[in-house]
């Protein structure tokens, strides 16, 4: 008896776990679109106008909606016992028992802070970007988060645009890789993964092209440059199964993106089949009003879901539908958006695995494992932009170091902006991080300066008083520092062997609606600078900021200059490595940088003009500056020097249809082991439109020990050479090209070969 009730509990016991491992495993496509047929009969119109209804937080008002059958999803609600919470009344207390998607801003990480994306995307690593994500993925879902809004995608020509920050750079087949890599990171070999993230590209599209660099503004484009620059990464994210699309702020030639039927039904539906879920922006469908293509938010509702919008983000417009008349609604489209919505749920696994596992939250965030990726991505993001006579890396025998600036034990400001759930006390500081380096070393510290916090100039109140200027004459928060503050810096690196000055822009003055019309350092930084750099000590100037800054007097003035961007939770970590020679910086420029603002649009991939740049005056030229960038793109030093030559290329004419093969030898001529990022760009000399001078098809990241040498190799199909022509029509013309295998874009070893004409 004893026996056969042991294998019958053993049968039994068998049977669940064959039972809980099919209710956990992946349903078909055709199961899925069976049960969303049969939830679709059951709905009412207030439940499908619910599911295509996101809001934010779980206040009892939400909630409320929840019970109702009137949310589909949640966002800025995070931590297993919140979102349980939450889902438990969707799945017990609603009629269809329909579950709640979670989502949240998982930009550069969710508790463990990483650099910020332009910084990962300065690494040119996809795989760490990859690895990257996936940690951020583990860590926010362990705490209910199921859908992240990221990666953003936007190309960014514009530094004065704040959101610069989120994406990776100017370049349209760099932010290509970066997106691919990011949405497999987030979203793993399967969306269901109970430690995967859905992924949203955002924003659809030419958002970054705002004019003059602000925020939200109107862009004007041409069709040839929406498809050749602003569009490939989108594709690219596409193209890796991304789930979710998000619709941009801004109008494009008038018509704003929320309401682009070409965009949304033409371009992202009907050309490259998305069949994910389209979601606005915040707030954004009610926001047609003010764009004025509708009159009120039932106009601006039907507009944003017959242009392709499925899910209205957090302003309730959507429930306006409900008010129109009966013989208006657009009830096709109504069951297509909820369809959508709900085979993303399915996707996402949502209906067999609703609920989020306390315990893995416990064992999940900033675990040892998570924090080593944080500081290889933040060794990975640091660029070397100047090194006069060697000065970095520092020696370890120094005696005496003075660590000078606002920024350098500022931890909240390393973690930039969109930090997640990141925590100030979890940051490595730049001082502690140097301190920790060199624990035999007298380190002085002085911040010299306050970093002024901008605020935004509104209409005001009658009698209200003017608020502060900083010293760039922008209305902020004034500097609490004053003189003797800098007098310190300068007695600090008066006593010192050498000089490291943290300096740059608060992490506030960068991301979403953090536009600036200067890139000058804030405040009295130019000052602080100055007044070190005078005591004749080597200085080392490390900007933290999410663009590039105005530094022409530090580049002539200064011995040696890195860019950190924001480098997460282990940014003194990193930068410690970096500064004294355990790692070597490898990261490249995602962008050109500008001498001066008023440079602004500067990038690498120009035309070259009827009048391109000559020894004469009568060409595209400023008469008071250079019309070249301070550095180029892809640019970046290492602690040794590279050497490229002999650059063939194996088959000088290329079919249309065939594949472009060119080598270069590669040699380390210095005397220590570095990574160089070796890049490849191609230009079409004769095409049906002009073609940019420069456009990047492909780079590597190749270590190499002191007098290695290498073959670098690269293959590129023809039909990646090609370009739109007067029509759209995608072409590969035949005749002569160039191609470089380079450090950057402005150099490079240089041949020429054909494309035939079959």
């Amino acid at each position: 008896m004893r026996v056969r009730s042991l294998r019958l509990l053993l049968v039994l016991l068998i049977g669940v776990c064959q039972a809980a491992a099919q209710a956990a495993s992946p349903a078909t496509a055709a199961d899925i679109e069976r049960r969303i047929d049969a939830l679709l009969q059951q709905m009412t119109l207030e439940e499908k106008i619910g599911q295509l209804s996101q809001y934010t937080s779980a206040t009892p008002q939400t909630l409320e909606l929840v019970r109702q059958g009137r949310a589909g999803s949640l966002f800025n609600v995070t931590g297993a016992d919140n979102t349980n919470a939450a889902q438990r009344i969707a799945l017990e207390q609603s009629r269809l028992k329909i579950p709640l998607l979670f989502g949240y801003d998982v930009i550069h990480g969710y508790r463990t802070i990483f650099p910020v994306p332009i910084a990962t995307a300065s690494s040119f690593d996809p795989a760490l970007i990859e690895e990257v994500e996936r940690v951020a993925a583990r860590e926010a879902s362990a705490g209910g988060v199921k859908w992240t809004f990221a990666p953003m995608v936007d190309i960014a020509r514009d530094p004065r645009w704040g959101r610069m920050v989120e994406g990776a750079g100017e370049d349209p087949y760099l932010g290509s890789v970066v997106a691919a890599a990011r949405v497999r990171g987030f979203q793993g070999q399967n969306v269901a993964d109970p430690e995967s993230l859905a992924a949203c590209a955002k924003h659809f599209a030419a958002y970054g092209a705002a004019e003059g660099g602000r925020d939200y503004n109107t862009v004007d484009t041409s069709q040839q440059l929406l498809r050749e620059v602003y569009l490939p990464p989108f594709h690219a994210a596409v193209e890796a199964g991304v789930a979710t699309v998000m619709a941009g702020f801004e109008d494009m030639n008038g018509i704003p993106a929320t309401a682009n039927q070409r965009l949304l039904r033409g371009i992202l539906r009907r050309e490259w089949q998305f069949d994910g879920v389209v979601v606005s922006d915040y707030d954004a469908i009610h926001e047609l009003i003010a764009h004025g293509v509708a009159a009120n938010d039932g106009e601006a509702a039907w507009q944003a879901l017959t242009a392709g919008v499925d899910m209205d983000m957090a302003d309730g417009a959507y429930q306006s539908l409900l008010q129109l008349d009966p013989s208006k609604l657009p009830t096709e489209r109504i069951d297509q958006a909820v369809r959508r919505v709900l085979r993303l749920k399915f996707r996402a696994g949502l209906f067999e695995n609703p609920y989020t596992d306390p315990a893995r939250e416990r064992n999940a965030e900033l675990t040892l494992e998570n924090l080593k990726v944080a500081r290889r991505a933040a060794q990975e993001s640091v660029i070397l932009l100047k090194n006069q006579k060697g000065l970095l890396p520092l020696s370890k025998s120094v005696k005496t170091i003075a660590v000078i600036g606002p920024l350098a034990d500022d931890p909240a400001d390393q973690l930039g902006s969109w930090a997640g759930n990141g925590r100030a006390e979890d940051v490595v500081t730049p001082l502690a991080g140097i301190k920790a380096k060199l624990p035999k070393a007298q380190v002085i510290y002085a911040k010299g300066v306050d970093v002024p916090s901008f605020e935004r100039e509104g209409p005001g109140q009658a009698g209200a008083a003017p608020a502060p200027l900083s010293a760039t004459g922008v209305a902020g928060v004034a500097t609490s520092a004053g003189p003797e503050g800098i007098e310190k810096a300068v007695r600090a690196a008066r006593q010192a062997d050498v000089t490291i000055i943290f300096l740059g822009e608060l992490a506030s003055m960068t991301g979403e609606a953090s536009s600036r019309a200067t890139l000058d350092l804030p405040g009295r930084q130019q000052e602080l600078l100055r007044a070190v750099v005078a005591t004749g000590k080597p200085a080392v100037l490390v900007l933290e900021s999410g663009r590039p800054m105005d530094i022409r007097w530090a580049n002539d003035h200064v011995m040696a200059i890195i860019q950190a961007w924001y480098p997460g939770v282990q940014a003194g970590n990193a930068l410690a490595d970096v500064l004294f020679g355990d790692v070597s910086p490898s990261a490249r420029l995602p962008i050109s940088w500008p001498r001066s603002v008023g440079q602004i649009p500067v990038y690498y991939n120009h035309r070259a003009t009827g009048r391109p740049t000559s020894s004469d005056r009568w060409h595209t030229a400023y008469i008071d500056e250079s019309s070249e960038p301070l550095f180029p793109f892809g640019y970046g030093l290492t602690y040794t020097t590279f050497r490229y030559s002999n650059l063939k290329v194996l088959m000088e004419t290329v079919a249309p249809t065939g594949t472009l093969c060119v080598e270069a030898e590669l040699q380390n001529v210095g005397q220590r082991a570095g990574t160089e990022v070796a890049q490849l760009y191609v230009h079409d000399r004769v095409a049906p439109t002009s073609r940019p001078v420069r456009e990047l098809k492909g780079f590597k990241r190749i270590t190499l020990q002191p007098g290695e040498r290498r073959t670098v190799e690269f293959t590129v199909q023809a039909r990646d050479l090609g370009s739109n022509d007067a029509d759209l029509r995608w072409v590969v013309p035949p005749g002569t090209y160039d191609v470089w295998i380079a450090a950057n874009a402005a150099e490079g070893v240089h041949a020429t070969f054909q494309i035939g004409t079959r």
